[in-house]
């Protein structure tokens, strides 16, 4: 990794009044966290995505979705923010601003620290009614989430979990801020992601088209590079952690 490249990233950020930080599966994989398909293996290798992550297939078996997230959630419970996703909630110290927008459903940016996520694609440890009875999305406390699928107390449809699956769009209101936010940034740093799962996909490209400068951070080169200003080869805890240094360094 070039140590300009870090010094030339930690400048742009430190110049910005508004940064919007785009991450995916890959911060997740840092802290052990299995992307979707890496997670079916052992009982779950017989199914597909589109056998577990659909709303026909939460209709056709609800109690075979319900197991699948309630072992994808105890895979997730297992393990802890790692130095990337604390790299990314030090920069709201170091900035005016810093919104993250997460495609991925762990919650591991909250855990670490970050206090302004838009997350795309919902959250696995929130639950609501599938049939939303009490306005979109109904959500609901679920204590012992691990005996049974339960019902929903108001109306007694299933509870589902509150994520985005195949073939659902994503939540109007999250989608629209992380747009508009992408719209405004002086900077949108893309860590982890390949930039291949639209509507998230789009949002570099569009913060480009309004002036921003991207920083594409990943171990591969990915299709955000091509758009990219700077690409920055290694992993979030390792590229990052070097930025928010020099960025102190500034201070």
């Amino acid at each position: 990794m070039n140590p300009e490249d870090i010094l030339g990233a930690a400048r742009r950020l430190k110049s910005a009044k508004l940064l919007v930080v785009l991450t995916g599966a890959g911060v997740s994989k840092e802290s052990g966290v299995p992307t979707f398909r890496d997670a079916l293996d052992g009982l779950w290798a017989k199914y597909d995505a589109q056998q577990l992550a659909t709303p026909a297939a939460f209709r056709a078996n609800p109690k075979l979705v319900w197991d699948w997230y309630v072992y994808r959630r105890q895979m997730i419970e297992a393990v802890k923010p790692n130095p990337g996703h604390f790299a990314i909630s030090e920069l709201e110290r170091l900035l005016p601003q810093v919104v993250v927008v997460t495609q991925n459903i762990d919650g591991l940016h909250k855990q670490a620290g970050s206090s302004d996520i838009i997350e795309l694609h919902g959250n696995i440890r929130r639950y609501r009614c599938s049939a939303n009875c009490r306005g979109n999305p109904t959500l609901l406390e679920i204590s012992a989430w691990e005996n049974g699928l339960p019902a929903c107390p108001h109306c007694g449809h299933w509870v589902r979990p509150d994520v985005v699956w195949f073939t659902e769009a994503l939540p109007d209101e999250a989608i629209h801020r992380a747009q508009e936010l992408s719209r405004q940034a002086d900077v949108m740093l893309v860590v982890g992601t390949s930039g291949v799962v639209y509507p998230a996909a789009a949002l570099p490209g569009m913060a480009k088209e309004h002036g921003a400068y991207v920083i594409d951070v990943n171990p591969v080169r990915d299709e955000i590079s091509t758009i990219a200003n700077l690409f920055l080869a290694g992993p979030s805890g390792e590229v990052l952690s070097q930025i928010v240094q020099a960025l102190r360094a500034m201070a």
